[in-house]
């Protein structure tokens, strides 16, 4: 791993050192480090390192980026003709958006990693797992019956509602992308994560993400109606009737 990936996070003396790679994915790597604990308050940190611009998939970023207002003239014109700048824009947003999206949810309280630092092209977060064993994801992760299999979906579901209700829709959400560990799911990856109140896309990203990881809940014998799920939690959005369900619980 180039050391200039990481100088910054050890010169700031947040990390001491890379402890292992954890993963690498279409977009980024993620390592395993040990933290200061006197500047980010854990003993382990995830750091992700997004990939060089070449290696990175940018085609529905037009997508992603609808409803965001670019105010200069030169930076909307490269990122339309897909120009060397442009791509260098297009990377500066993804990291950006994933950051501002980490720290709204990680603050009301979502299951996502607590966003710890960031530079134009990686994100420093708080680690899921333990020194020995990373998380794994919902994809990698057998429940052990009926009722673990029920309480995983409860809280895909709620997390789901809690984003939404803050204005976050993930815009790739699958098994790939939701961790387990002690019986808690964290939700991860958010580059392509949306405002609803901005992007035109948002219903057909929500809609998607549900029918995605329904999936995964149908394949091992748990199906519920997806496609209204999804409608049902736009529709409490839009007139303004969604309340995530453990708020509920509190003013009830």
């Amino acid at each position: 791993m180039p050391h200039e990936a990481i100088e910054h996070f050890l010169d700031e003396g947040l990390i001491e050192r890379v402890i292992r790679p954890l993963k690498s994915g279409k977009e980024a790597s993620v390592h395993l480090c040990r933290a200061n604990p006197r500047t980010t308050g854990e003993t382990l940190a995830a750091l992700k390192i997004y990939h060089p611009l070449n290696r990175r998939d940018f085609r529905d970023e037009t997508l992603y980026r609808d409803g965001e207002y670019i105010k200069e003239r030169r930076v909307r014109v490269a990122l339309e003709k897909k120009t060397r700048f442009g791509r260098e824009v297009q990377g500066a947003i993804w990291v950006s958006r994933e950051w501002e999206s980490l720290r709204k949810l990680a603050d009301v309280g979502a299951p996502v990693p607590r966003p710890i630092e960031g530079t134009e092209d990686a994100l420093l977060m708080t680690f899921v797992g333990d020194e020995t064993t990373a998380a794994p994801r919902l994809q990698e992760y057998e429940p052990e019956d009926r009722g673990e299999l029920e309480g995983l979906w409860e809280q895909v579901r709620r997390a789901v509602e809690r984003m939404l209700f803050h204005d976050v829709v993930h815009g790739d959400l699958s098994s790939y992308n939701v961790l387990v560990w002690d019986g808690q799911i964290t939700l991860i990856d958010f580059p392509q994560a949306v405002d609803p109140k901005k992007n035109r896309h948002a219903q057909s990203f929500l809609e998607r993400d549900v029918r995605r990881i329904g999936e995964w809940f149908a394949h091992r014998g748990l199906h519920e109606p997806w496609e209204r799920i999804a409608q049902d939690l736009w529709t409490g959005w839009m007139y303004a009737d969604l309340l995530p369900a453990d708020l509920r619980e509190e003013l009830a």
